[in-house]
């Protein structure tokens, strides 16, 4: 009986043993489930929020083209508008405005009425021009005297000295006027010589003579100058 006793308690620790394995393996065993529920949660999560995202980029996919075309049509009609008001005259242009105007609509005149209408409008613009001129000059201050004018002097006429090479004409002489001077590069002494025709009232210089001319108005197309004394006889 003594060694029945003694295998009881042994197989009973056996037992318990056998029966903490088997718990030990139903936790391990649950724990793969767990990891499975996790990655199944996982997945499913990734694959709305990919769902998700397809979503947002077809909703922009669409509306870019709906947002591209608005301006496009919108342009497209105010083209032919513009381009219709264009061909369209000035009473027809400014009956469109009128159309277009908002706000009460105005009482009907008649053409004697409106034509007062404008004649106390431009009263009424005149007026206001008025005022902001005197505004003006009162802002300037009154325009003094200025300086006065300097008294008008003739300068001194311009006499040369030449001598006739035609008498020709009737109260006209052609003279011809040498001047030498000295170049200012090359220091030569230059001749030069100029004509100009001169009035001589009584035909009294010829060819030959040395006179003295002098600058006067314009007595003919061409002359300018008047005899003023013969310095020289011809011989």
């Amino acid at each position: 009986m003594a060694s029945e006793e003694k295998n009881q308690p042994e197989a009973s620790d056996e037992v318990a043993e056998d029966t903490a394995g088997g718990e030990a393996e139903a936790e391990d065993q649950a724990e793969p489930s767990d990891e499975v529920a996790e990655e199944t949660a996982g997945g499913e999560a990734e694959a709305e929020e990919d769902q998700a995202e397809a979503d947002d980029e077809d909703a922009g996919d669409a509306a870019e083209p709906a947002a591209q075309s608005e301006p496009e049509s919108a342009e497209e009609a105010a083209e032919p508008a513009a381009a219709d008001e264009a061909d369209l005259g000035p009473k027809a242009r400014r009956r469109l405005q009128r159309s277009r105007a908002s706000g009460p609509a105005r009482p009907a005149r008649t053409s004697e009425e409106r034509a007062v209408e404008r004649a106390e409008k431009h009263q009424t613009s005149g007026e206001r021009r008025r005022r902001y001129r005197a505004a003006r000059r009162r802002k300037r201050g009154e325009p003094g005297t200025g300086t006065p004018p300097a008294p008008r002097e003739p300068g001194p006429k311009k006499v040369r000295q030449g001598t006739v090479v035609s008498a020709g004409g009737d109260k006209t002489i052609t003279v011809e006027i040498a001047v030498v001077r000295r170049h200012p590069t090359y220091e030569k002494v230059v001749r030069r010589t100029s004509k100009l025709h001169a009035h001589d009232e009584a035909n009294q210089a010829q060819e030959g003579d040395v006179v003295r001319v002098v600058e006067s108005r314009p007595l003919s197309r061409t002359k300018r100058w008047r005899l003023l004394e013969i310095l020289e006889k011809a011989r």
